[in-house]
Formats: structure tokens, sequence, C-alpha cells
């Protein structure tokens, strides 16, 4: 699925270097504002512990697992959403993405210039918030114009929009963002063509020095209170820790090395499973002997919706899905040994996937 999240955040503050980590993609790092002017896209490998046990009880030919996109996006200043800098291509390239990793600078370092001149990330973070709060007010206001004059006809689907974009107008000129709004589920789908910058969902990711990865510091407990009313998540990852993760050439010697640093996992991993959950993404599996594989879908896909994700003609031609349950797998060990257990679920159309599903799919075009 071309899902993708953007990385976002000011100049310098480590945006780049933590997507070298993320992604086989090189971006440009570099010690000065504007490295970064094109939007390096990675297409990133989800680590998913379940899929390597899948295959250790399989043993196939192949063993593929899914991913994401990543994307790189220039660094922003004030005054982007009236086109300084590279506000314009920077907003656009954000309107392109499904969510938002805010990466915010939570370290000191005199040899790395900061754009302000000083290390403050909560007032980095409403540096960026304030752009795309006013390129969200911009299009509002636009759609309004637009909407007040239709509104005559009557119409509730556009008296809805109309009452919509009063209440996202009024939290915008509140410096709020328009997730911040609450919408029941109609309203939600009318707001999505509106494709508003502070509607995505975001996480916020704090780059700390080597000493402040377990524990933390000021910087982030600062962010963690600026964000509380948010519902986001914080992550907190040193970016050139996770660089000299990534030189390291065996797992062996990336496993020792987090082990020095009392580290279980590395934070490229943490991230990337996080950037996957906050796309609202399910992983189900297939299992053969030619090949194990992890798939991606949208939580509450039915189950030819899932199908079609193969190929769409396993969703046209859908007839059934046969269904394990992962820990029935696992307990069992074998298809074979799932079925004798009548632990096999056979599913029609309307059957919802869950998480971790392990599937066959019957069909005929």
């Amino acid at each position: 699925m071309a899902l993708k999240c953007g990385i976002v955040g000011l100049p310098n503050v480590g945006k780049s270097t933590l997507f070298n980590c993320l992604s086989n993609a090189k971006a440009q790092s570099a010690n000065f504002p504007f490295c970064t002017i094109e939007p390096n896209v990675g297409t990133i490998t989800v680590p998913d512990e379940r899929l390597n046990k899948l295959s250790e009880l399989v043993h196939p030919e192949r063993v593929l697992p899914t991913t994401i996109e990543i994307v790189d996006i220039a660094g922003l200043v004030k005054g982007a959403s009236k086109g300084e800098g590279l506000g314009n291509k920077f907003l656009g390239n954000i309107r392109e993405t499904d969510a938002i990793i805010h990466v915010l600078r939570c370290f000191d370092d005199d040899n790395i210039v900061h754009v302000d001149g000083s290390v403050d990330p909560v007032r980095d973070k409403e540096i960026i918030d304030i752009e795309l709060q006013l390129k969200d007010l911009e299009t509002v206001d636009k759609r309004l114009i637009a909407a007040g004059k239709s509104a005559r006809s009557g119409d509730k689907n556009i008296l809805s929009m109309v009452s919509i974009l009063e209440r996202y107008k009024k939290a915008l000129e509140s410096a709020l963002s328009a997730r911040t709004v609450e919408l029941n589920e109609a309203e939600k789908l009318l707001a999505r063509d509106l494709q508003l910058l502070t509607n995505k969902p975001i996480m916020y990711v704090c780059n700390v020095d080597e000493d402040s990865v377990k524990t933390g510091n000021k910087y982030v407990d600062a962010v963690r209170k600026s964000v509380a009313d948010e519902n986001a998540e914080v992550l907190v990852i040193g970016a050139a820790i996770e660089a000299d993760i990534a030189e390291l050439e065996t797992y062996e010697e990336r496993q020792e090395f987090l082990g020095d640093l009392g580290l279980e996992e590395a934070g490229v991993a943490k991230l990337i499973k996080a950037a996957y959950k906050l796309l609202n993404l399910y992983t189900y599996f297939t299992a053969g002997v030619k090949e194990v594989r992890a798939w991606t879908i949208k939580s509450g896909f039915t189950a030819p919706q899932a199908a079609g994700v193969i190929h769409s003609d396993f969703e046209k031609g859908f007839i059934r899905a046969e269904v394990i349950k992962y820990d029935d797998y696992i307990k069992h060990g074998s298809e074979a040994a799932v079925k004798d257990a009548g632990k096999l679920g056979v599913e029609g159309k309307e059957y919802v996937v869950e998480d971790g599903d392990v599937m066959h799919f019957r069909f005929n075009v």
C-alpha cells in the first residue's frame, strides 16, 4: 500500500541523519540549513518478530517483510506559509503524506548550528505548528467562501460542511491544530477532502545525545508537557547513535552495541513500528513453502479487500478465506496441525481481518 510518513522539522535537527538510518536511500547530511531540498523517499522494512517465527516453522524458500514509505522533507523556517525559504514546496510535500514524524532537537552541541541560535524544542515545534495552521486557515477560508454560496440551496451535506469549516476556523485562529476538533464519523468523511495539514496523525521524535537515550532530559520533559493534550506519541531517539549502529556489519555486532548502551532494541526499529501504527495499518501473513510474506492493510479491511492487496483479481473473484490466528499457528506448529485441532476458520466476504491473521484465499475469475 502506498502510504507515506513524512519526516519534518526545522533545518539541522537531525532529520536526514535519521532518514539515512531508516532507509537504504541516502539523503545528504550536512551541518547547514536546507541540506535536503528535494524530498527523499525511502522504502522501509517493518521489523516483525511474528514473520521470523512463522518462517522458522514453515522453512520457506524466501521471506518477504512488509514495508512503508518514509519521506525526508526539506527543513522549514518562519514564514513558510507565505512562501519563505522553501515554504510552498515544503507544505506541498507534507500534503502528499499520510502522517507526520516531527523531529525535534533535544541536545546541546556547540558544533552543530541551530537555525534560531539556541536549543528550544517547544519553540521549534510551535514554529512548524503555526506555519501549518496558517496554511490550513487559508484553505478553510477559501472553502468557506465557496461553501457559503452553495449553502443557500439547503443541501444537508453543504450545511454540515459549513459547520465543520467554522469549527476548524475557530480552532486554527486559536493556534490549535485541526486534529483537535471533534467530529462524528459522517463529518470525518466530509472533512477528508479538505486534506488539512494539521489533521494528519503526528508523532514527535526527540533527537537526544547518547547520555539521554534511556532516561530523556529536560528538553524531552518539556516536549512531553507541551503535547500532553494532543494524544500524540513521543519517542526518544539518538540519531547519532543510530547512525553508528547502521554502520555495523552484523546483527550480532549491533546487538552487542545496544547491550553496551543498555538498550534492548534500536531506536529506528521502535520508530518504524510506531510509524506503522500511526498510519493505522495492520499486517496479515501468507505462509507456504514458496514464501512466508507479510502484507499491509488498513485497519478495518474485509477479507476481499485484504485479498485485493495481493492482486485485484483476488478481490474480484473472492470466494472465501481460510484463516488461522497467529497464536494458534505458533501453538500447533503447522497448518496441518491447526486443521487437526479444529482451529482453521473459513470466512466469507464480511470478515474483518485482524492483525496477525495467517490467510489463504480462494477465488475464481
